[in-house]
C-alpha cells in the first residue's frame, strides 16, 4: 500500500512548471482585473442607488481583492521554495549571503 502511495506522489503533470509560471505571470493581470471589477461594481451601485460613497466602497473591494491575490501568490511561492535551504546549491548563500559577489566594498 505504501508503494502505491509513493507512485501516486511521484507522478507529476508534464507541463507543471510552465503552468505555474503562467499562473505567476497572470498576477499582474488579475490585479488590474480585480480593481476594474471592483470599480465597475462600485460605479453600478452608485448609479443604481445614487450614493456617492458606494463607488469608493467598490474600489476598496477591488483593491482588497488584488491584495488577496498577491498574498495567495506569495504563500504559493513560499511553499514551493520551502525545501531549498537544505539544497547544497543554495545553502552557502543562505548562510553567508552574497558578500563575495559584491565588488562595491573595495
Amino acid at each position: 500500500m505504501a508503494e502505491e502511495k509513493e507512485k501516486i506522489e511521484k507522478i507529476t503533470p508534464k507541463h507543471r512548471d510552465k503552468i505555474e509560471a503562467l499562473d505567476n505571470l497572470s498576477l499582474g493581470i488579475s490585479m488590474v482585473a480585480a480593481i476594474a471589477i471592483g470599480f465597475g461594481i462600485g460605479y453600478g451601485l452608485k448609479s443604481l442607488f445614487e450614493i456617492d460613497w458606494l463607488l469608493w466602497l467598490g474600489l476598496f473591494w477591488g483593491i482588497a481583492a488584488a491584495g488577496l491575490n498577491i498574498y495567495k501568490a506569495y504563500k504559493r511561492a513560499q511553499k514551493s521554495f520551502e525545501g531549498m535551504e537544505n539544497d547544497p546549491r543554495y545553502a552557502h548563500r543562505a548562510k553567508h549571503g552574497d558578500k563575495e559577489f559584491n565588488d562595491d566594498e573595495d
